[in-house]
């Protein structure tokens, strides 16, 4: 069987009604559980007690449902097997795999040109050449701490997965070690702008957002000057952090390439 997937599980519901219309209200309970303990963990073992556990049902409870509800299975190899699950499965992953594919490959597309548009091009306009001093804070766009922004339906921002991502490919750069809420309001928007811009080609998952901020880390990676490998023009070397890359005119500046020259 096919891994399992961390994904909406699909009900068809007119499929469902017409093959359950003899099962109790009790049973369409019992039942539903199983699928979702299936689509999560795979096939259960042809157990009582574990079944009873997965149903929520007393062991007398479960002994009578026990028939009706094994009539939607195959019990063989010591499992309860249910093939439309399967089925249903075997596309999601597929799905899955097809749009992991398709974000690892826009970012590569993207990062692989130095004069790639930026994605904030059109809001932020022309940016100045490159200072390792901070933005001001007058201009950013700055999204409400307490919750996101109103627009389209996205997921929500992964902030640990991003910090994880940002440790994973950049572990000479400042380890985060405070997230407060202004931090948290940069990455908010952040995540909304790289949203957006991947609905423009395909349906937007946390993993095709989370895949294309791997390829933007990649990115940063290669700057010389961000990763603190050549000196500013105090003498310095600068050495970028996250809250520093997530700051609109820096990002907008670090995907149109302005970092990498040296």
């Amino acid at each position: 069987m096919s891994s399992k997937v961390d994904i909406w599980m699909p009900l068809y519901v007119a499929d469902y009604l017409s093959a359950t219309s003899r099962l109790t209200t009790e049973q369409h309970g019992a039942y539903l559980l199983l699928l979702m303990d299936y689509w999560k963990n795979g096939p259960p073992p042809d157990d009582d007690g574990v079944l009873a556990q997965i149903t929520r049902l007393s062991p007398a409870a479960w002994s009578n449902a026990r028939t009706m509800l094994q009539a939607f299975f195959q019990v063989q190899s010591g499992q309860w097997s249910h093939h439309r699950v399967d089925e249903e499965l075997a596309k999601a992953n597929h799905n899955k795999e097809v749009n992991s594919r398709r974000g690892k490959a826009g970012a590569d597309a993207r990062y692989g040109k130095k004069d790639a548009p930026t994605m904030l091009q059109a809001s932020l306009g022309d940016s100045t050449s490159p200072s390792p001093s901070p933005s001001p804070t007058t201009n950013t766009s700055l999204c409400p701490p307490a919750g996101e922004p109103e627009g389209e339906n996205f997921p929500a921002c992964s902030h640990q997965a991003v910090i994880n991502l940002y440790h994973q490919h950049l572990p000479t750069l400042r380890k985060v070690e405070v997230w407060n809420t202004a931090r948290q309001g940069y990455l908010r928007q952040r995540w909304r702008e790289v949203a957006a811009e991947i609905s423009a080609t395909e349906p937007v998952t946390t993993e095709a957002i989370l895949n294309w901020w791997e390829g933007f880390f990649r990115h940063v990676g290669k700057s010389n000057f961000l990763t603190g490998k050549v000196n500013s023009k105090d003498g310095r070397a600068f050495l970028a952090d996250l809250e520093w890359v997530i700051k609109p005119s820096n990002f907008a500046k670090i995907i149109e390439g302005k970092y990498h020259a040296n």
